[in-house]
């Protein structure tokens, strides 16, 4: 299955190219393509219509990663070989140990929750959409990106990765610190605590392993013998008795700073592919694709055609999408008794009124109402008078303020019944739809 991220930059791509094409081109185009894969019985799948889309303009792919993800990936590569450096000195500067003074236990906690604090904090801010660190982007970031809703989770995938080597890479120095020196631990805070108080802290945070480890639950005995005061030469009575601490710290190491980051990232990654998917379902050309591939195209042609200029007497007319919101340019056909049915399955769709006598405020009243529905919508106009400038317009102002991908059909009728208009005069219809270059934009006539 193709890589989730590529597939939507792929189909992005494809949706900036097919802007210059006509709705009528598009339309016979992607209905082919339907029909093509359910003859063969295939599904109607993005992956099979770019490959047929490549194939047909003699591109070749290979199937690595997209360049565009290659910021991302040198980020990536840059945070993993950060972390493991960053583990090691971190590991090695915590147990220094030059027998003057015992590694103190309660920092290394304190270390080991700050670490947990950090991973929890880098998921959550990828889960709710947060970026912090937008401004250190400057200049790189780009809103029209189709990547942009996903920086917050392809952000936090970088910072689990180097996350997750700064607990490995620290992880293997105690290994090998515990192997090459004789380390003597203890624990001192300036805070009034008892054996027994610290004993039930250490034993509390060794519970997910104390049944697997038992050795490594530091004992009420291990407790009492390793508290030390800084002020005081106070030597332990049984100094290879501190050296047991090891497992100890091992297993808190493993338990809450590697095992949390790999779950993390595990689900940063998963997080990536999920939003990628939702990404390409609410593109602004996945829902008029759909509907390309799930209705006919229907060609009608002029019985007076010139056969030297059959453009400009050819229509395509597309099925009416399924809508509940009509909108009359300068109250075209609203006298009608039947025209509403004949335009919508809706037994009271909203009719609204725009153009014409209307002014700019009441054109954008309607153009919030339409958009509000968050649905196809119908604009009924006099196909006997020719497209105006201000039907384009109000045709691009509306783009601005509905949902990206907005289906919009220009339903030209005959008279004020709302009668279909003639193929004659279909044809400057068609051109007004072409000039737009607006994918989403359908030329349609009500039902019979």
């Amino acid at each position: 299955m193709a890589n989730a991220l590529t597939l939507l930059l792929d189909f992005d791509d494809q949706y900036r190219r097919d802007a210059g094409q006509s709705q009528a081109f598009l339309h016979r185009r992607d209905r082919r393509f339907a029909q093509q894969q359910d003859d063969n019985r295939q599904p109607r799948s993005i992956p099979a219509w770019l490959g047929e889309l490549h194939a047909l303009n003699g591109q070749r792919r290979d199937n690595g990663p997209d360049p565009r993800l290659r910021r991302w990936r040198q980020a990536r590569w840059l945070f993993a070989g950060l972390g493991a450096v960053l583990g090691m000195a971190f590991m090695l500067g915590l147990l220094v140990y030059d027998g003057s003074r015992q590694i103190n236990v309660t920092l290394l906690i304190a270390l080991v929750g700050l670490q947990l604090l950090l991973a929890v904090f880098t998921s959550l801010q990828a889960w709710l959409g947060w970026q912090p660190w937008r401004s250190l982007l400057g200049r790189f970031q780009d809103d029209a990106d189709p990547l942009a809703p996903l920086r917050p989770a392809l952000s936090a995938r970088i910072a689990h990765t180097g996350g997750l080597l700064f607990a490995i890479s620290g992880l293997l120095t105690l290994l090998v610190m515990v192997v090459v020196q004789d380390l003597a631990f203890g624990w001192s805070t300036t805070l009034q605590a008892s054996a027994e108080g610290y004993h039930r802290l250490v034993s509390t945070l060794a519970l997910p392993w104390q049944t697997l480890w038992p050795a490594a639950v530091p004992s009420a005995e291990l407790v009492g013998a390793s508290q030390y005061y800084r002020l005081t030469d106070n030597g332990a009575a049984n100094p290879a008795l501190l050296g047991t601490w090891w497992p100890f710290v091992l297993m808190l190491w493993l338990t809450y700073v590697l095992l949390p980051r790999l779950v993390l990232l595990v689900l940063a990654v998963l997080q990536v592919r999920w939003q990628a998917r939702r990404a390409l379902d609410r593109h602004p050309g996945f829902a008029p694709l759909q509907y390309r591939f799930e209705t006919p195209w229907v060609e009608t042609r002029g019985q007076d055609e010139a056969p030297s200029a059959p453009a400009e007497a050819t229509t395509t007319l597309s099925p009416l999408p399924d809508s509940a919101t009509l909108i009359h340019w300068a109250g075209a056909a609203m006298i009608s008794a039947d025209l509403a049915a004949r335009l919508s399955a809706d037994p009271a769709p909203l009719q609204l009124r725009a153009g014409g006598n209307s002014s700019l405020a009441e054109d954008e009243q309607v153009i919030r109402r339409a958009g509000e529905r968050k649905e196809a919508v119908l604009l009924v106009a006099r196909g006997w008078e020719p497209p105006t400038g201000e039907l384009s317009d109000f045709i691009l102002d509306a783009r601005d303020h509905w949902p990206a991908g907005t289906l919009l059909a220009l339903v030209p009728v005959a008279d004020e019944e709302g009668a279909p208009l003639a193929d004659s005069l279909l044809a400057q219809w068609q051109r007004f739809v072409d000039r737009q270059h607006d994918a989403n934009l359908l030329l349609c006539a009500p039902k019979t």
